[in-house]
């Protein structure tokens, strides 16, 4: 078993950690207490190929590959958090499924300009009455002619107000259940497409996630995506992807607390010392250190698998959870160790622990990964 990374991923982490650490996160709690999109960074992301690398060249990409992205999401994740989901929703489960399962014509008109970074992708799957039971879709696309209409709401949609084209889940056949349920792409300048103002986050904040809206949507029978009925198989392969990103997230946002809580226990001087010298502290950051890296591990599992062509769900699924619920708990543990100077905005462990807790929710919760879990082993 060879657990080194090959010299592209190692170039790749190099380059990424230097722009995140130079260009990203110096900005990164001004972004947050703006709660301003970051449209700059994300334009010279988009200039360094980022967006591209989990694509084939033939689409505008790189070819480098799920690991290779997920190093690429930890680093900018370690740097902003806000960034981090921004580009792992673009990438993942806004573009993948047209990447995954779009025709020829699909992926020229869309993936392409997506992997070069000229068009934010979005995913509409969640709404108000299907959220865990994404199978409960209210949104309906009816055939007129040589058009689909599609009505109803998507909510909590990260990058909705800056897509140039969704991804929509939506039923077709009523009387079918899960198997009625198909995906369209959705240029967000169609007629009768509109978004919520950005919602008023707990942690994020510099991620732009609003509600859609669908009115009478008019959209070419061309646009569904692969045949009727497999939305609802699309979205969970979909999904997996979405984990292994969501599990490089927490694992950048877990190293980050890490890292602030290590250089703060080694200045900060209580009885004579640095605390870094008493006991207490030195176990939490011994837990916090390996954690980190045990759900670093299980993340490139899962996105190496995939690269390989693989099954991955259950290991997909092992990672963002492992990796969601430790980052929540590093968050809480790097607060602990600032003591009353992790509770101010001064220090940035208290964005990390607003930021983190939506890792345990995002891309199915820790309840719904335990559920894909069981089922892998048999339950």
């Amino acid at each position: 078993m060879d657990f080194q990374l090959d010299e592209q991923q190692l170039m790749i982490q190099k380059i990424v950690r230097e722009f995140a650490e130079k260009e990203l996160a110096p900005k990164a709690a001004e972004l947050d207490t703006e709660e301003e999109f970051p449209r700059e960074i994300t334009k010279k992301m988009g200039e360094m190929g980022l967006f591209g690398l989990p694509f084939s060249e033939e689409y505008g990409g790189s070819g480098s590959g799920y690991l290779a992205y997920a190093i690429a999401v930890e680093e900018i994740s370690r740097a902003c958090a806000s960034t981090g989901i921004t580009f792992a929703a673009h990438c993942s489960i806004g573009t993948g499924p047209i990447y995954l399962f779009g025709s020829e014509e699909q992926k020229q008109k869309w993936v392409v300009p997506c992997a070069q970074g000229e068009m934010f992708a979005a995913f509409g799957l969640t709404e108000p009455n299907a959220g865990s039971d994404a199978g409960g879709t209210q949104t309906t696309a009816v055939p007129e002619g040589d058009e689909w209409v599609l009505n109803g709401s998507k909510c909590f949609i990260t990058n909705a107000g800056v897509a140039g084209v969704t991804v929509i889940t939506a039923v077709t056949e009523k009387d079918k259940g899960t198997r009625g349920i198909s995906s369209f792409i959705v240029p967000t300048d169609t007629p009768g497409f509109s978004v919520s103002q950005p919602y008023n986050k707990l942690g994020l904040k510099a991620s732009d996630t609003r509600e859609i809206i669908l009115d009478n949507v008019r959209i070419p029978k061309e646009n569904m995506l692969g045949k009727a009925g497999e939305g609802f198989k699309q979205f969970l392969v979909a999904l997996d992807g979405g984990r292994i990103s969501i599990g490089a997230l927490s694992v950048g946002i877990a190293q980050a607390c890490l890292d602030a809580s290590l250089k703060y226990a080694k200045e900060r001087e209580q009885f004579g010392q640095s605390i870094s010298k008493f006991q207490a502290i030195q176990f939490k950051l011994a837990d916090m250190a390996m954690k980190t890296e045990l759900a670093r591990l299980m993340v490139h599992k899962a996105a190496w698998l995939k690269d390989n062509g693989k099954p991955f769900s259950k290991e997909a699924a092992y990672g963002k959870l492992y990796a969601s619920e430790i980052c929540v708990q590093n968050a809480s543990e790097a607060i602990q160790i600032h003591g009353g100077y992790g509770y101010m905005k001064e220090y940035p462990v208290e964005r990390y622990l607003r930021d983190a807790k939506l890792m345990e929710i995002g891309e199915g919760t820790s309840e719904i990964q335990r559920l894909v879990i069981a089922r892998q082993l048999g339950c």
